[in-house]
């Protein structure tokens, strides 16, 4: 169900004079031209790698959008520094731009629609603006500290389904699933069993986007990268929702990242519900 939020935006943090309305309508322009660029490798990936364990991809585009992406967000902000999925950086004490070019790359190499262009702006931990464009499904997600949000120009804002057995969910399951004993899987047949069913389209960032658009009552993720959550973050929170770590502290960009974004109404509920679920035995035991 979608409609009125039921909690407000966090106390807009210091923006040193920055036009966040501006700035966002760039960060728009240049996702969707780097979009753009994804959308002419689209079912035709051209050279795609393995890269660490469990299947985790990279193509030549998250090469060639990261780099075009690079060029123009350091013209927006020369200041600013950069953390890319691709080429990683250092974020400053100052802004950080999050860059993921293909979040959902695995997607992109195999031809399916569900995978997005990431961009959020940070000034130490609190996000300023976050841009999430899916170019193959001709959807945008935007928002900026103070703004709200907008999906394709609309207003956007979380659900109101107040009881965890209706709501729709959404999570992701590590890479290296295959081995790693606290892979999700409890945790993903306990909700699926008890709601409305959980979905699992491997783009955090698209997913915590539609979290924001009301489209999923919540998401959540035991493992993610800084540049898969930090556009994303922002829009959940400014569409009037709640995100946190698993134990329900405020989020924190750090190498590996917990996630629980809600509605705000079912937060606690169903961060009760994952502790529950994952304290349980293992599933199954890989050999």
């Amino acid at each position: 169900m979608t409609g009125s939020a039921p909690t407000d935006p966090p106390t807009d943090p210091p923006t040193d004079g920055l036009d966040l309305v501006a700035l966002r309508r760039d960060v728009v322009t240049a996702a969707r031209e780097a979009g753009e660029l994804l959308l002419e490798g689209f079912r035709g990936a051209g050279r795609v790698r393995a890269k660490g364990a469990g299947g985790d991809l990279v193509t030549e585009y998250d090469e060639r959008a990261e780099a075009m992406l690079r060029d123009r967000l350091g013209a927006l902000l020369p200041g600013a520094t950069f953390v890319g999925e691709e080429g990683g950086g250092q974020a400053g004490e100052g802004l950080c731009w999050y860059v993921d070019p293909i979040d959902g790359t695995g997607n992109f190499a195999h031809g399916h629609p569900w995978f997005c262009v990431s961009i959020g702006l940070w000034r130490g931990d609190a996000p300023l603006v976050g841009v999430v464009h899916a170019p193959a499904m001709g959807l945008t997600v935007d928002g900026h500290r103070g703004g709200g949000v907008r999906r394709e120009g609309a207003p956007a804002r979380v659900s109101t389904t107040a009881k965890l057995e209706d709501a729709l969910l959404a999570t992701g399951f590590p890479h290296d699933r295959a081995t790693r004993p606290d892979n999700n899987y409890r945790a993903y047949v306990a909700l699926d069993a008890s709601t409305h069913g959980v979905r699992r389209c491997a783009s955090a960032a698209l997913e915590l986007a539609v979290v924001a658009d009301g489209g999923y009552d919540g998401f959540w993720d035991l493992s993610l990268a800084p540049w898969d959550v930090a556009a994303a973050v922002l829009l959940v929170e400014e569409a009037g929702g709640r995100v946190t770590d698993l134990a329900g502290e405020p989020l924190r960009l750090r190498p590996r990242v917990e996630i629980l974004a809600t509605n705000g109404l079912l937060h606690d509920p169903l961060r009760h519900a994952l502790a529950h679920a994952r304290a349980l035995p293992p599933i199954h035991e890989v050999p």
